[in-house]
Parts: C-alpha cells; structure tokens; sequence
C-alpha cells in the first residue's frame, strides 16, 4: 500500500492505494488561506499538520489493515510558498503563499540582476520564493535574521512527517534559487537574494527517498516503522505523475482555481521572456513547461458571487453547444496575471456590454477569456519549441463540456477527457512513493488514465474563434496602462 497527500490551497486530501495504483480509500480536511492586507495571501503550517492528522486518522480507522501495510508516502504541494523555521525547527511566521503579491517590486529587481534568467531558466515572479525572503528582509528583519531554513509548504511537510529538511526538484524550481538546468542550488541565485546555501534544505529527486515516517506519526497512524517518504513533487508536477504526462508532446489543460497549460518536455530548453515556466519534472533527467494563467475556475466562481448563481447554474444556461464567440469580451485577470504578461498589477474587465447584455453573456465571455488566456499559453509554449501533441483535459472545470469544447476550439487540439476515477496530484504523489519504494520504473508507474472521451475542436467555428482571439489579444496592450 502507498499514501499521496495532495496539499491544495484550500485542503489537503490524502489517497490511499495499493500495489497497481488503485485507490483503496481516500479522506479530506478543508482549510483556508488569509489576507490581512491587500495583495497578501498566508496560511498557518499548522492548519496544514492537523489536516494531514486528521485525514490519515481517518484512512487509519476506516482501513486499518491497510494502513498497517503501507510502505512509502509522497507529498505533492502548492508551489512557491515560504516557510520560515528557526534553528530548532519552530514556525517563525505564516507561510507566505504563490498567490501573494506583495513582493512585486523585489521579483522585478532579481530578474532584473544579471545571469538570473539564465541559471533559473524563469522570469522571477512576484509569486515565486525568493522575492518573498527579500521582501521579509526589508520588513520583518528580526524574523530573517533568525529564519535557519526556507522550506515549500511540501518540504514543511516532509519534515513534520520525518524531521528532515529535504525537498524534490520540480518543487524547489520555482523558487528562483535553484539552476534548473543543472538540478542543484545556484550559489549566484541565492546569493543575489541574500540567502545562504546551509539555509536551503537538502535536495532529493521526487521518486527518491528523502527520510522515514517519525514512529509516533506511524503509531498514531496505524502504520509499521521504515515506511519511506520521498521528496514528492509540486503540485503541477504531481498531476502530471498523476495522468502520465512525463515526455515530450503529452500534457495536459487544467481548469482549476488557475489554469495551466503543460507538457512533459525531455531535455532542458527554456524560454524565459514568453513568461513560460521551465522546471524540473519530479523525475530523475526529466523537465516540463507550463504555462499559467491565476484566474481560471475562479473567473467563474467571482462571477457566481457577483450575480448570486452557482457555477454549476452559469454553465447550464450555455448548454452544450457552441454557437459560436459572442460580442462581450472579458480579461481574467482578477489577480493580475503570469503567462505571457508577467503583470501583477493588470485587472480583469468585461468589454462592449451594453443594455441589452444578460447574464448568460457575461458567463459566456468569462469562459471566452479564460479560453483565449489559456491559448496564449499555448502560444507561448510552442515558441519554446513544446510540442502540444497529446492534452488531457482536467480539473473542476472540465466537468462543464461546453468549456472544454471551447477551450479545444481556441486551442485547435483535441482534448481527452479522463475515466472517473483518482488521476490527479494525490495519485501522482502516492506514484512518486511506488517507483522510491521499487514498486516499478517511471514508466512502469506513470502510466494515462483511461480516457472517456475526446474531444474534437469544432470545425465550423474555429476560424471564428481564431479572429476573435485575435481581437482580444489587442485588449491586453490597449488597457495595461490604465491600471
């Protein structure tokens, strides 16, 4: 038996299956970032600890045989966020989340520092980590000078789990410390940021085992001394070890609270002015490309709390059919946006509503945006030389069709879509602990997911849909300064 944890923004759930990758039980717990101040987004590591605590509590009273007979766990978490720990381990503050802003100004001037771009393979975000350290240096300087090791909200876990402080590679690649070509800790990276390498934790490959479950964790748990825990992966990784999108022209959309374009890629080719990210895969020689946009279901989810529906009621008011792009227009850029932009301060905006627009228009052109966003990661990825051959369609937004035919129609891609059934983050960190603990090889392991469906782009609209993308990539440019 294995365990994958999948820790989200907003929950952590954790997955329980056996020796083929079949899940046997599952269990949740919600929790919820905070914002105190505009633009700040943090969370308490512990709300983290006791979800893991209680989920696996449950897994352990409701399967107890077997989680007796569990022998490795992986952790898949959100990416970015800083975790400060002091010397003997304590949380210095709450974790300093992807989806903060506050450290824009100190993100620009680190991509702004010579060889940056070159030995990190990436624009320095305003999400990414080390701006975030500058930023603590600048304004909390008692909490830096005591902060002893950086650690990703997976690493953190990892140690609660082991008390080691390691971390995988495709996690630590979007930390702008790390030369992703090269797999190792930059001593330029870290340097210009004003960190120290005995402040970084130790480096595993995310199928490679990192420690061993503490015993009163596995006492707690119903579970027997040595179980492995390996480095797991970023989320976006994980999901990729979750569908098989490992190599070269397979990837998939995800229509998640953000949304992402990525593929597998086999050597190391990266293209930082597109605003693409180039990390490590969670696998030994292997790195992926994604473009991101930060507002994709959460597009949709702003507009049910604006009019008071549901997402579920929005889509249903579309259908199922394409019928072609309508005249509204809507920019989702609700948090600002990454790929190609790399803008923390652009907002979103609806465009030509006029007396006669209804509900349904505006639902239908959030799905517009959000689609012809996605296309500009697509876009940008192919100037990057990926190749976007193979796309599984996934995430909460995937369930409405109508979306992913859109999204299949912009993009000019057929989309498939997944069997029911665990493919995700979780499965792909519980597949990570299979190849540490020598279950199989990756490609053995990572295999796709059955497919239920595919989905064709709609031959009679794309060229619709290609001129209207057209119309509103000039959007963009026309407003960015008004903001």
């Amino acid at each position: 038996m294995y365990l994958g944890l999948d820790m989200g923004t907003s929950g952590l759930r954790a997955l329980l299956v056996d020796g083929n990758g079949a899940p046997v039980g599952s269990a949740v717990r919600a929790y919820a970032p905070k914002h105190p101040h505009p633009g700040w987004s943090e969370q308490d590591p512990a709300d983290w600890v006791a979800a893991v605590d209680g989920a696996l509590g449950e897994l352990a009273a409701a399967h107890p045989q077997a989680m007796s007979a569990v022998r490795g766990m992986g952790v898949s978490g959100h990416m970015h966020g800083a975790t400060l720990l002091d010397a003997g381990g304590a949380v210095l503050r709450p974790c300093i989340l992807w989806n903060d802003t506050r450290s824009a100004a100190e993100a620009a001037e680190l991509d702004g520092a010579a060889a940056v771009r070159d030995l990190s393979g990436n624009i320095v975000f305003p999400g990414f980590t080390a701006p975030k350290l500058l930023w603590v240096a600048r304004n909390e300087p008692d909490v830096f000078a005591r902060t002893a090791t950086v650690l990703l909200p997976a690493a953190y876990m990892n140690f609660h789990l082991t008390g080691e402080r390691f971390a995988d590679m495709s996690d630590s690649a979007g930390t702008a410390w790390l030369d992703v070509g090269a797999r190792d800790w930059s001593a330029r990276l870290l340097e210009v940021s004003g960190m120290r390498p005995d402040q970084m934790p130790r480096l595993v490959e995310g199928c490679e085992t990192g420690g061993t479950l503490r015993p009163d964790l596995a006492d707690r748990w119903g579970m027997s001394a040595g179980v492995i825990v390996v480095g797991g992966a970023g989320d976006n990784a994980a999901s990729a070890c979750g569908v098989g999108a490992m190599r070269e022209g397979t990837g998939f959309v995800s229509l998640g609270t953000s949304g992402v374009v990525l593929t597998g890629r086999d050597g190391y080719a990266p293209l930082p002015e597109s605003a693409v990210h180039t990390f490590c895969h969670a696998v030994p020689g292997q790195w992926y490309q994604m473009g991101v946009i930060l507002a994709a279901t959460d597009s949709l989810n702003w507009l049910s709390r604006v009019t008071g529906a549901s997402p579920a009621e929005l889509a249903t008011e579309l259908g199922d059919t394409l019928d072609g792009p309508g005249a509204l227009r809507f920019m989702p850029y609700l948090s600002g946006e990454r790929t190609p932009h790399n803008d923390s301060r652009i907002r979103a905006g609806f465009l030509n509503i006029d007396v006669g627009s209804s509900r349904r228009d505006m639902t239908r052109a959030v799905m517009e945006g959000v689609a012809f966003a996605l296309c500009d990661c697509a876009e940008a990825l192919k100037a990057s030389g990926a190749r976007l051959d193979s796309l599984l369609a996934i995430g909460g937004g995937a369930q409405s069709r109508y979306w992913v035919e859109l999204i299949a129609t912009v993009l000019d891609v057929p989309l498939a879509l997944p069997d029911k059934g665990d493919f995700g983050a979780a499965l792909g960190a519980a597949r990570l602990a299979m190849v540490g603990a020598g279950a199989g090889t990756v490609d053995e392991i990572m295999t796709p997911p059955p497919v239920r469906e595919t989905i064709a782009p709609n031959a009679a609209l794309t060229g619709a849909y290609r001129d209207a993308y057209a119309a509103w990539r000039e959007i963009y440019p026309a407003v960015r300064g008004l903001t």
